[in-house]
């Protein structure tokens, strides 16, 4: 079945997002088996609004205080979403002994000890790192990093099968295979608001750019070893701590 572009593109914000592109118009449910192509361009809406907060709140606020009011907009903009993933993958690599066991602990609503523990250091690595750096170039960090890591992400649908089946999906979506031209378009939707970031900051900035490479190869390794496939959860997991690698990179950079 042809969907049309403009149709997909919604369907990503709606998915990824609480805001209410879905009073728009509501897409068809096979758009949304393709939201990955375009969830770097959530992160332009979501990086920007971001960075702008981060920008805006600095100027009336001590910037730790800013640094935290602005990762609590973004969580309000995705209604905790990838950071529901990275908690119920902690949970279930570390309490899970078996493929079975991991799946099952990872789609349980409740949140266990190992997640807890997830978030808490994310949180204050994020924190951390955004207010080591200088308020401008944490806001192009920003601007660059959050479609970036969603970039990389996205790729885990190419490398492996989804886990469960369709109908045991949380979400009941399971991403299709990204083809080539879609895997051109993930890639001027992730690198291009990096570009300003090298140019206005510092050439060397783009070395930031191996560290979520890395990361995500990774990452990607682990969960095949556990899962032998992913989960949304792993997508929502992988994409923070890509972008999190990012923003270390930036920090340790000279």
């Amino acid at each position: 079945m042809h969907i049309k572009y403009h149709h997909r593109i919604l369907a990503s914000f709606i998915f990824f997002t609480r805001l209410p592109f879905w009073r728009l118009y509501q897409p068809p449910k096979e758009a949304y088996a393709t939201v990955v192509e375009h969830w770097p361009l959530v992160g332009w809406l979501t990086g920007s609004i971001m960075a702008a907060t981060l920008l805006g709140a600095c100027h009336i606020l001590p910037y730790p205080v800013a640094v935290i009011v602005a990762i609590l907009v973004r969580l309000f903009l995705t209604g905790a979403l990838h950071e529901d993933g990275l908690a119920d993958l902690f949970d279930g690599f570390g309490g899970g002994v078996d493929r079975q066991r991991i799946l099952t602990i990872m789609k349980d609503s409740h949140i266990g000890t190992y997640g807890v523990i997830a978030l808490i250091f994310y949180f204050a690595l994020l924190g951390g790192i955004l207010m080591a750096l200088p308020p401008m170039t944490a806001v192009f960090a920003i601007l660059a990093g959050d479609p970036l890591a969603k970039m990389f992400s996205s790729q885990i649908v190419n490398f492996m099968p989804y886990a469960r089946r369709e109908e045991e999906a949380k979400n009941k979506t399971v991403y299709r295979p990204i083809s080539m031209g879609a895997t051109i378009g993930l890639a001027l939707q992730g690198l291009l608001p990096s570009i300003p970031l090298i140019l206005l900051t510092d050439t060397t900035w783009w070395l930031a750019v191996l560290a979520p490479i890395v990361v995500v190869a990774l990452l990607f390794l682990f969960i095949w070893r556990k899962l032998q496939g992913y989960t949304g959860d792993c997508c929502g997991a992988v994409c923070l701590l890509a972008e999190l690698s990012f923003y270390l990179a930036v920090l340790l950079l000279p």
